[in-house]
């Protein structure tokens, strides 16, 4: 119960920073910053898939498979 509670948290934390309501004022890392200036948004995007799978929501499973 608790960690549902916790891992949902930190998927609404997840989202609402990759919807950028500081409008790039307030950023843990600046995108400017070569190399690492996206690392931020990529964490916070990795965090949000991990929650929503342990939801149970497989938002990759809808992917186009390669051909060959």
């Amino acid at each position: 119960m608790i960690k549902n509670i916790l891992v949902g948290a930190w998927a609404i934390v997840c989202a609402i920073y990759l919807v950028n309501p500081g409008a790039g004022v307030i950023e843990l890392i600046p995108d400017n910053v070569p190399f690492v200036g996206n690392l931020d948004e990529a964490a916070a995007t990795a965090f949000l898939i991990y929650a929503l799978r342990y939801f149970g929501a497989n938002i990759l499973e809808g992917r186009p498979k390669k051909t060959q």
